[in-house]
């Protein structure tokens, strides 16, 4: 079959859009089936599927189904989070893919809220329904719209009103998926059923056993159901699905951790410097803070390009930005700071102090490197938890927490435990109300270590304050309950316990170091450690509810 236009149309652009009429369709995979042949779709991943799900009991009950695909919408977030452009959207509205640019970076996975991207794993490229454009530009329907037997998939240009699609979208009742979203789906649902398009509305059978299928454990995989009470009232379950993958694994929780250490190695010595407490030619400021912080920016750097499905790529994020993408905008941050470091470091081997604009420049550069994983995060719109508008005030928090504790780790490795933490009885003093003048007069390793670790436990008291309102306060959306419900009391509750006693023993440090010097630098490592745990905890639970 072709796809006819009308001529008095032929001067406004089409804008293609799709229409589903599950009144018709009978869940027969045709179209999942035609569209691996058309596409060359490998097994183990699908372009378009058809997701069942059962309502009532024997004798009463019913199926419903619902084709499930890319919902090409008119406000993409995959394009915006793409740091390549290898997603993009081209003037007919259609969202289309360039494997030859794509670094699998997976942000645009990350992004959909449907659930629609992945990762082919034959050329390890990101892809999805394009709608078959290489068969609408010389004027043929999708595969799948010409064998659906049925004939329950439209596809037509809604720029024409005279295309079938464009004279149901204005005439029938027809829903999207997910409006909260702001996408503007180009996917419309003609008599669709409420437990299919809500993802949260059906609950996951026991032992994932499906019909045709067995579910087990998916390597990295996100449940077809979820983690907790369904939402609906309904009895509701899915009989049909397939298996989901999470995009980002632990090296994303790791490289979180690494950019804290590297942000605040160079932003807590500065911060101590301007208090006083750092004189501006210890070496903790002139040689620990710039490789501490080189050192861990490095390692940073290494973990973003090892998570890559095309590592060999990855200077395409400088060489043909998209700047959009928080992943541009990071990658460039961290040039700068890096290329800061640097020059902080030259300065350094002539003998001399580093200028004070140098620092601030450096400092201001670090806030910007702790914080932008944030505004990334918030890129990926499938992920609720991670909406959160406090979010950066929590990474910088965490970059100063993990800088105050490498400063301390520092000094202890250049002075000695003993000499470096001598001076922790007069911090826990200062920390419990009393002067701070004689932790902030000496500028020796051991007043140094103690502000340091004065520091750490503050920021690590702030750390405690805002997981508690992330954890206490009622979380906006049912997604975002049952993510942090996985948090803390599902897969990764282990992680998020180890993450809050760490940062408990961090507020206590420069009491424990008053009594037993040792005890304050254990405290130090383990909140160091536990900090990496949480991380982990609230990076892998954001990704662990079902979005299709």
């Amino acid at each position: 079959m072709s796809v006819e236009s009308d001529p008095a149309q032929s001067t406004v652009r089409p804008s293609w859009a799709k229409v589903v009429d599950q009144t018709r369709c009978i869940g027969c995979h045709a179209c999942t089936t035609a569209c691996k042949s058309e596409n060359e779709v490998p097994l183990s991943v699908t372009r378009t599927y058809v997701k069942y799900v059962d309502t009532g009991a024997f004798p009463q009950a019913r199926r419903s189904f619902q084709v499930t695909r890319c919902n090409q919408c008119e406000s993409p977030p995959c394009v915006a989070a793409c740091p390549t452009s290898a997603m993009f959207k081209r003037p007919d509205g259609i969202v289309d893919f360039d494997k030859s640019i794509c670094i699998g970076c997976k942000a645009c996975i990350a992004a959909c809220p449907y659930d629609a991207i992945f990762i082919n794993p034959e050329d390890h490229s990101a892809e999805k329904c394009n709608f078959c454009a290489h068969r609408l530009d010389i004027g043929l329907e999708p595969a799948c719209v010409v064998v659906c037997p049925t004939e329950a998939l439209l596809v037509g240009d809604m720029n024409d009103p005279s295309s079938e699609v464009a004279r149901m979208i204005n005439r029938d009742p027809v829903s999207v998926r997910r409006p909260e979203k702001e996408t503007k789906p180009k996917l419309y649902y003609k008599g669709a059923d409420q437990v299919t398009l809500d993802p949260l509305a059906a609950q996951r059978p026991e032992g994932g056993l499906f019909m045709w299928s067995e579910q087990g454990e998916v390597d990295h995989g996100v449940p077809s159901g979820h983690p907790g009470p369904w939402n609906s009232s309904a009895a509701a379950v899915l009989s049909y699905d397939i298996p989901h993958r999470a995009p980002w694994d632990f090296r994303v929780s790791l490289y979180t951790w690494t950019k804290s250490i590297a942000a605040g190695a160079y932003l807590a010595p500065l911060l101590l410097l301007a208090t006083g407490a750092l004189g501006p030619a210890s070496p903790l400021w002139t040689w620990a803070a710039p490789i501490l912080a080189g050192v861990f920016l490095a390692l940073t750097g290494a973990i973003l390009i090892w998570d890559l499905e095309h590592p060999a790529r990855f200077h395409l994020i400088f060489r043909r930005p998209q700047w959009r993408s928080w992943l541009v905008r990071g990658g460039f941050i961290i040039g700068g700071y890096s290329a800061v470091l640097a020059a902080h470091f030259a300065v350094a081997l002539t003998g001399a102090s580093p200028p004070l604009w140098l620092g601030w420049t450096g400092g201001g550069l670090a806030v910007l490197t702790a914080i932008y994983t944030a505004f990334l995060f918030g890129q990926a719109k499938a992920r609720d938890m991670w909406q959160n508008p406090l979010l950066p005030v929590h990474f910088l928090v965490q970059a100063v927490l993990a800088g105050a504790g490498a400063v301390v780790l520092a000094a202890v490795a250049m002075d000695g435990l003993g000499g470096a933490l001598n001076g922790a009885v007069s911090g826990a003093d200062t920390a419990a109300g009393a002067s701070a003048g004689s932790a902030g007069a000496s500028t020796g390793s051991a007043g140094v270590a103690t502000a340091a670790l004065q520091l750490f436990a503050v920021a690590s008291g702030a750390h405690l304050l805002m997981i508690a309102g992330e954890v206490f306060m009622p979380p906006p959306t049912a997604h975002a309950r049952l993510a942090e419900r996985e948090m803390t009391h599902g897969r990764f509750r282990g992680w998020f316990r180890v993450g809050v006693l760490g940062a408990l023993l961090g507020v206590a440090a420069p009491w424990l170091a008053a009594g037993v010097p040792w005890l304050g630098l254990a405290a130090v490592a383990a909140g160091l450690i536990a900090l990496l745990a949480y991380e982990h905890a609230y990076v892998q639970a954001g990704q662990s509810v079902p979005i299709a």
